[in-house]
């Protein structure tokens, strides 16, 4: 045989072989692929990654619902840090810091600066209105910011400093005027108020309040401030464990109504206000 019809002869044969090779696995997979047939009046099914069922294939997608008007929603952080949503989504950050912030970038961010865990010298750069409740010259911080639909005002505290001496100026109690609401929050209090204080603050209805009992002010110290300042709703912060909270709470709970919540979140207007002064607590890290 030559050569050339020797390799004619062994290409036929190779596109023999693979023919036979082709035909036997289609036939092979001929039950597969019956089996797997639909009939015509099947159900059409959604790929997993479109259709998360019972078990999500990620991470759900939280979006809180629409504030009305007159409706701010409040968030304990932790520590010392809430994040502040007012009816058109201004976010506010109170002590903010380094260690605990909110999962957003807020618009207002109010610090404070007894200690490094309420406040930063890195902020984000995307804050619109970055508040320090201190100057560097011992004034009050003296700020009175508009900001679509919120007010943020400042009052003036001294604090104690590390070598017993006192920092005059170096807290400020924020207030935020939101949806007809005035939420205070306290900062590092370290001393009762006074009446020109007290007016400056005016009229509260929600206050965020430190109650370690010990870092800001002792029990007694703080619950005088809370009976001054005559707010219907009370929410706890700054406590170092359960035991320091409860302690707190057993000194006040003959005097206000304790209530726990099971979120860290809650929506409040003035409609919903408890009727007598109560404390809630926000469960937080």
């Amino acid at each position: 045989m030559s050569d050339r019809r020797a390799s004619s002869f062994f290409s036929a044969a190779l596109a023999v072989a693979a023919a036979l090779i082709f035909s036997t696995a289609v036939q092979a997979q001929a039950p597969i692929l019956k089996a797997q047939a639909k009939p015509d009046n099947a159900k059409p099914e959604m790929k997993a990654e479109f259709c998360p069922g019972f078990v999500a294939s990620d991470k759900p997608r939280v979006i809180p619902a629409a504030l009305s008007a007159d409706q701010v929603r409040i968030t304990f952080v932790g520590h010392a840090t809430f994040l502040i949503e007012s009816p058109k989504l201004v976010r506010i950050a109170t002590d903010y810091n380094d260690y605990v912030r909110p999962p957003i970038v807020p618009d207002i961010a109010t610090m404070n600066h007894a200690h490094t865990t309420h406040y930063t010298e890195r902020p984000d750069p995307a804050i619109k209105h970055l508040l320090r409740g201190w100057r560097e010259d011992g004034k009050p911080a003296g700020w009175d910011v508009n900001y679509q639909d919120v007010r943020v005002r400042s009052i003036a505290t001294n604090i104690r400093d590390f070598s017993g001496g006192t920092q005059r100026h170096g807290n400020s109690i924020f207030v935020f005027e939101i949806g007809n609401l005035c939420i205070a929050h306290l900062g590092h209090l370290h001393h009762t108020l006074s009446q020109a204080q007290l007016d400056e603050i005016g009229r509260i209805d929600v206050v965020m309040v430190p109650v370690d009992g010990s870092w800001t002010m002792d029990l007694e110290g703080m619950a005088e401030v809370l009976q001054s300042l005559k707010a219907q709703l009370m929410i706890p912060m700054h406590y170092f464990s359960m035991g320091t909270l409860n302690r707190f709470l057993d000194r006040v709970r003959d005097k206000y109504e304790v209530e726990q919540h099971d979120t860290p979140s809650i929506v409040v207007s003035r409609g919903t206000l408890p009727s007598k002064p109560k404390f809630l607590v926000l469960p937080g890290r």
